[in-house]
């Protein structure tokens, strides 16, 4: 049988610490800005026909876990920019030409131009969605839509 006793120390974790007020994200990055990634460099890869080297070089400095909200809807207009000028028949080797990371970054930005669309973007952002997901699989969308960050 057990015994009784008024003894509390085996208590040794205090749950306290565990309140949620008290929660701190480790992996949010505080100061991260966008890069500044020039809009004159974009729009000369475009004109250049280079759109995946464009589409490359605004997601390896997208300001992910930055909390200025201007610096991301710069990004994203970049991004959304650069995704329209592309041509339907281009999209397939544009996206083989991403790695894993770059494709459910990109993803974020398809969904977040879903969030506002403009005019005919709806159509291509969808055959985007398309593309991505055949590349990159389902995993994809749930890992942007369990991502607690925000393009």
């Amino acid at each position: 049988m057990s015994k009784n006793t008024n003894s509390s120390a085996f208590r040794k974790i205090d749950v306290d610490q565990f309140n949620e007020d008290n929660f701190k994200d480790d992996d949010t990055q505080e100061n991260v800005g966008f890069a500044g990634v020039n809009e004159s460099d974009i729009t000369n890869l475009l004109s250049k026909g280079n759109a995946a080297e464009a589409l490359k070089t605004l997601l390896s400095s997208a300001p992910v876990g930055s909390k200025n909200q201007a610096d991301k809807d710069a990004a994203f207009q970049l991004v959304l920019r650069v995704l329209m000028s592309v041509k339907q028949n281009q999209v397939d080797s544009v996206v083989k030409k991403l790695d894993n990371d770059q494709k459910d970054l990109l993803m974020k930005y398809i969904y977040r131009g879903f969030e506002t669309p403009t005019d005919n973007s709806s159509a291509h952002l969808l055959f985007w969605h398309e593309k991505v997901f055949d590349d990159a699989d389902v995993g994809s969308i749930v890992r942007v839509l369990t991502d607690r960050k925000r393009v």
